[in-house]
């Protein structure tokens, strides 16, 4: 009982303590390839990056004990279903947890991306991540473009404009847009 009434307290506190968030940052290497990434969703089924070549893909490394990490995805699933339709995926790798606990946060945040586990640990290593929420933005040709270390706003026009850049179908759009009279 007392745990369900201390989630969100955290997630309370932790809002209020990062109101500015993180920035999508320029990968400080151009054209460098992501890490592979092969992990199961909750369901069993194995979610390879490679296999959503062609895609734009965020990929966010994420735990349940992590507050920004929490508060963060509601923004993460409005950013997914606006992209609805289009050349977009997001896969957020929880970190060591049990399959049960990540369940059970996925469904009271409602999100409906792909949750992929790392129980060892190994994709997060490959990876190189050092703390939570850690986000990256790869392209349709699989390369890292952006990185956010901490909470992104995913609504912002800022975070939005970036992404929108990296579509894969972002030309055609403008095309659409520049033709009209």
């Amino acid at each position: 009982m007392i745990r369900h009434s201390v989630i969100p307290l955290l997630m309370l506190l932790a809002a209020a303590s990062h109101q500015a968030g993180a920035a999508l940052l320029p990968y400080p290497v151009d054209d460098q390839a992501a890490p592979a990434l092969s992990l199961p969703d909750l369901g069993g089924t194995q979610h390879s990056l490679s296999a959503y070549r062609g895609n734009l893909v965020l990929v966010n490394f994420w735990a349940t004990w992590c507050a920004p990490c929490l508060i963060e995805m509601p923004g993460m699933q409005r950013l997914l279903s606006a992209m609805k339709d289009r050349p977009f995926t997001i896969l957020a790798v929880n970190v060591k947890e049990s399959k049960a606990t990540v369940w059970r946060f996925k469904n009271m945040l409602k999100a409906n991306f792909p949750a992929l586990l790392d129980s060892d640990g190994a994709a997060t290593e490959a990876w190189e991540v050092q703390f939570y929420p850690t986000s990256f933005l790869i392209d349709s040709a699989g390369n890292i473009r952006y990185t956010a270390y901490g909470m992104i706003d995913w609504d912002s026009d800022e975070t939005r404009q970036v992404i929108e850049q990296l579509m894969p179908d972002s030309k055609a759009v403008i095309h659409e847009t520049n033709a009209r009279p």
